[in-house]
């Protein structure tokens, strides 16, 4: 019934910037909690950061703080991950992520969130 779509992702030198989207059709998208994770090859599912229904609370990983910066435009229900000074170890497969409670007690866990996107591959060279 939810179905999130990202988009944007794609191939960056070290040291640049990149941008996803993440929407979904349903109306109410923007009232969700949304949440961002990446997983690359032979790690686990990390998580990289959570925003409140509507906004207002955001939550990040110890790894991109300082770096990522995730917002939301609820007139164009999409959720956004600004990612900024990209390093090598940033490669991985980005999905978007979401549930219709907010819990930072839980939020970092994968198994807590009821809806997925498909994924989408951001790659920093060099």
């Amino acid at each position: 019934q939810v179905q999130p779509v990202e988009s944007g992702g794609g191939l960056v030198q070290a040291g640049g910037s990149l941008r996803l989207s993440c929407t979904a059709s349903e109306r109410r998208f923007s009232v969700f909690s949304t949440g961002w994770f990446r997983q690359s090859p032979g790690k686990e599912r990390e998580f990289v950061a959570g925003i409140s229904g509507r906004g207002g609370s955001e939550y990040y990983g110890d790894s991109v703080k300082g770096r990522f910066t995730i917002s939301r435009d609820n007139a164009k229900n999409t959720v956004y991950l600004q990612m900024n000074s990209l390093k090598c170890r940033d490669t991985a497969i980005y999905f978007c992520a979401a549930n219709a409670s907010w819990n930072i007690a839980s939020m970092t866990s994968s198994r807590v969130w009821r809806y997925w996107g498909r994924g989408r591959q951001m790659t920093v060279s060099s």
